[in-house]
């Protein structure tokens, strides 16, 4: 596979236009309190957590921001607040991962690499779901130039996750199918031991064919050991209610118009540019 590639307010220059995602975070990032790495690992690590996603317009999502600000702190390492990431999923050449999520399986799974763009740091990561329904992440650590392949150590991986979790074999034939960019924000509360990812900028991409979002709105997921967040509950007083979203399903979807894509449909065209083919059949 072919390597894919302030205060309460917001500022005057943005409200002349309009405000976008990359303005909500960077305006809020640099408005909170930081934390350490560390410190947040040791807060609010959950590896094992309730999942929910949101697609929060950027004004609404200056507005959660600043009323978290009394509790949540922004990631900071080496003076920087937003990084990169490149994730590179792994599927079934009949994408049998896909499918799963798309049929939602009990037993389903996702497998990637997942690259820290800014520190050259990639790991291996496979996603399952717990016997109450949720996320369980497992992950080691995985050769950078070998983003784009299953190594004998992540098969090895794979096979011992899938095993203990489901008592099932690693499907035939895994090979990369999809390549996801973005720019990440995560926020964390120390006290409540809850997390929120927010992610900007986000662009699919296989071989053939890229996606990208349009700008407008900030992915938040947030992660909690049990229960509704503070930022849970703030959200839904501001109007925002969870979604189902998947960054490999709805590229997926997109990208590959021949598999169905019912669950998605809505969310590409009311959050996401169409697709854009990196060539023509026949063509180079």
């Amino acid at each position: 596979m072919t390597t894919l590639a302030v205060n309460q307010g917001w500022t005057d220059t943005a409200e002349r236009r309009e405000y976008s995602s990359e303005d909500a975070i960077r305006d809020s990032a640099w408005a909170m309190r930081s934390i350490a790495l560390d410190d947040l690992v040791e807060s609010a690590d959950l590896q094992t957590r309730v999942d929910r996603k949101y697609m929060v317009p950027a004004k609404t999502f200056r507005l959660l921001t600043a009323e978290l600000g009394s509790t949540f702190r922004v990631l900071e390492i080496d003076g920087q607040r937003t990084f990169d990431y490149e994730s590179v999923y792994f599927d079934t050449p009949d994408l049998l991962t896909y499918r799963a999520h798309l049929q939602r399986r009990r037993r389903r799974f996702k497998s990637r690499t997942r690259t820290y763009l800014d520190s050259g740091l990639c790991m291996f990561e496979v996603k399952t779901v717990g016997h109450r329904g949720n996320t369980v992440k497992d992950r080691i650590k995985h050769p950078v130039n070998d983003r784009a392949v299953l190594t004998d150590s992540a098969y090895n991986f794979l096979a011992q996750i899938l095993e203990g979790a489901y008592q099932q074999p690693v499907p035939p034939d895994l090979q990369p199918m999809l390549i996801n960019l973005y720019r990440r924000t995560t926020f964390a509360s120390p006290v409540e031991g809850a997390r929120l990812t927010c992610d900007v900028s986000l662009s699919c991409h296989t071989e053939r064919a890229s996606m990208a979002e349009r700008g407008t709105h900030v992915l938040v997921e947030s992660k909690s050991a049990n229960g509704a967040s503070e930022a849970d509950l703030m959200l839904r007083r501001l109007g925002v209610r969870p979604i189902s979203i998947s960054k490999y399903c709805v590229g997926i979807a997109a990208l590959r118009p021949e598999v169905p894509s019912n669950p998605w449909n809505a969310t590409l065209s009311k959050y996401f540019e169409p697709p854009t083919m990196a060539f023509e059949d026949g063509g180079q």
